[in-house]
C-alpha cells in the first residue's frame, strides 16, 4: 500500500510508493512516513537519495554505500520508537516481516555495514541479505545391535553443583563481513575491550561411521522451539510457556501473556517472601530470545543483570558445563546452536544411547534475573527461568 500524506517532499513520496508489505494501521503509516522524511533529510547532505531509490527500484546490490552518521548508541529514533537503522530500512523496503538484526549479513562490496562499526552506517537495503536456517545434516542411526535399558542413565545434576562464574565474553575486534552479525556484544560495544575466545569444538558436520546397518533420521522442527518455566527459588510457578515465535520477551509486567510475551507480574504465589518480592520489582523489561537459522540468543533489555547456565554455550568457552555467565544491560548472548548440538548428536550415536541420552543436558538452560547463583554469590533469594529447546 502506498502512503501518499500531505506535506511530503517527492522524494519522500517516490520512497514510500517503493515500501514493502501493507500498512495494518494509521500509526504503522505516519511511522513509516515519519522514518522516510528522516533518512531523506539526513542523505540531502551526502546526495545519497537517487542512489538508494536506483538500489531499490533495481534491486542492485552492486550500488553504491548509502550512509547516514551512527548515533552513539547506535540507535536511530523515529517517533518515539528506537532501532537498528539498517534494520528499520530493510523492513520498510524488503522484508517487512523481519524479526530483528541477527538475521541480516552485509554483502561483500559494503564498506560501512552496521557491523563494521565505522561512523557512518550504510542503510542500502540491497546491501544486507537475509541468513536463512541452516539444514542440519541427518544423523545415522543403527537399525540393529543398540539396546536400550529399561532406566534412563544417571546423569550429573548441576542443580547440587556450585557452579563457577564467568565474565561477560566479549568479541575479538576483528569482524568479517562473510561471518554472521556480533551475537554477544552490545549494540555500542567498546571493541577495544575485546579478548580472543577459543572454539573448543570440532565443528566438521558429518557424521562419523557407524558400525551395523544404520539409516539416516532427518531434522523436523518442532512446533514450539522452546518451553519456558518461571522458578521462585526451587518452586515452579504457573504453566510453562510454550514458545512458537522466532522472538519473544519474559518482562515482570502484570499484562496478558501473549505467543510473542510471557509476563511474570501476574503469577501468584502464597509462599513469595518479602525478598522475593522486592527482587521481581527489579526484573522490568526482563530478557528477551531469539531463535534465528538455528541459533538461540538471549539479550538482557532490563535495567539489571540476567545470569545464564547454558552448557551448550560453555562448551564454546571451554567452560566447565554448570558455569553462570551474566548477560549485563544492554547485551546479548548465543546461548544455543543448533549446529554444533548436531555435530555433538552425530559423535554420541556410535558411543551408545547412555553418550545420547546424556545430551538431554544440554537442552536445558537455566536463567536467573538481577542475582546470580554460584561460587561468587551467597543466598538464594533469586527468580530463575527453567527453559528447554
Amino acid at each position: 500500500m502506498s502512503v501518499l500524506l500531505f506535506g511530503s517532499s517527492p522524494s519522500v513520496k517516490r520512497l514510500l510508493e517503493l515500501k514493502k508489505g501493507p500498512d495494518t494501521t494509521e500509526e504503522d503509516r505516519f511511522w513509516a512516513e515519519k522514518a522516510v522524511k528522516s533518512l531523506v533529510k539526513k542523505l540531502k547532505k551526502s546526495g545519497g537519495i537517487e542512489e538508494l531509490e536506483k538500489a531499490i527500484t533495481a534491486q542492485d546490490p552492486n550500488t553504491k554505500c548509502v550512509t547516514i552518521p551512527r548515533s552513539l548508541d547506535g540507535r536511530l529514533q523515529v517517533s518515539q520508537k528506537k532501532g537498528l537503522p539498517h534494520m528499520i530500512y530493510c523492513c520498510l523496503w524488503r522484508w517487512p516481516d523481519l524479526n530483528n538484526h541477527h538475521e541480516l549479513q552485509s554483502v561483500e562490496n559494503c564498506e560501512f555495514s552496521f557491523n563494521l562499526k565505522k561512523e557512518e552506517v550504510c542503510v542500502n537495503p540491497f546491501h544486507y541479505i537475509r541468513v536463512e536456517p541452516p539444514e542440519l545434516p541427518p544423523v545415522m542411526v543403527p537399525r540393529i545391535g543398540t539396546e536400550i535399558p529399561e532406566y534412563p542413565p544417571m546423569m550429573e545434576d548441576y542443580s547440587q553443583t556450585v557452579p563457577a562464574n564467568t565474565d561477560f565474553p566479549m568479541e575479538p575486534p576483528f569482524c568479517s563481513s562473510e561471518s554472521p552479525p556480533p551475537s554477544y556484544l552490545s549494540e555500542d560495544g567498546d571493541s577495544s575491550q575485546a579478548v580472543e575466545l577459543m572454539d573448543s569444538m570440532d565443528l566438521d558436520s558429518s557424521s562419523p561411521n557407524v558400525s551395523g546397518d544404520a539409516e539416516p533420521v532427518n531434522y523436523t522442527e518442532p512446533a514450539y522451539w522452546c518451553s519456558i518455566a518461571y522458578y521462585e527459588q526451587n518452586a515452579r510457578i504457573g504453566e510453562p510457556f510454550h514458545a512458537s515465535q522466532p522472538s519473544l520477551s519474559v518482562d515482570g509486567f502484570t499484562d496478558p501473556s501473549s505467543s510473542d510475551r510471557f509476563c511474570l507480574g501476574l503469577l501468584s504465589n502464597i509462599n513469595r517472601t518479602q525478598q522475593i518480592e522486592m527482587t521481581r520489582r527489579h526484573i522490568g523489561k526482563g530478557v528477551r530470545l531469539y531463535y534465528i537459522g538455528g541459533e538461540v540468543f538471549a539479550e538482557c533489555i532490563s535495567d539489571s543483570a540476567v545470569f545464564v547456565q547454558s552448557p551448550n554455550c560453555n562448551q564454546r568457552y571451554g567452560w566447565h558445563p554448570a558455569t553462570v555467565c551474566k548477560i549485563p544491560p544492554g547485551c546479548n548472548l548465543k546461548i544455543f546452536n543448533n549446529q554444533e548440538f548436531a555435530t555433538l548428536l552425530a559423535q554420541s550415536v556410535a558411543q551408545g544411547f547412555e553418550a545420547v541420552y546424556q545430551l538431554t543436558r544440554m537442552c536445558t538452560i537455566r536463567m536467573s534475573f538481577v542475582k546470580g547463583w554460584g561460587a561468587e554469590y551467597s543466598g538464594t533469594n533469586f527468580l530463575s527461568l527453567g527453559r528447554a529447546i
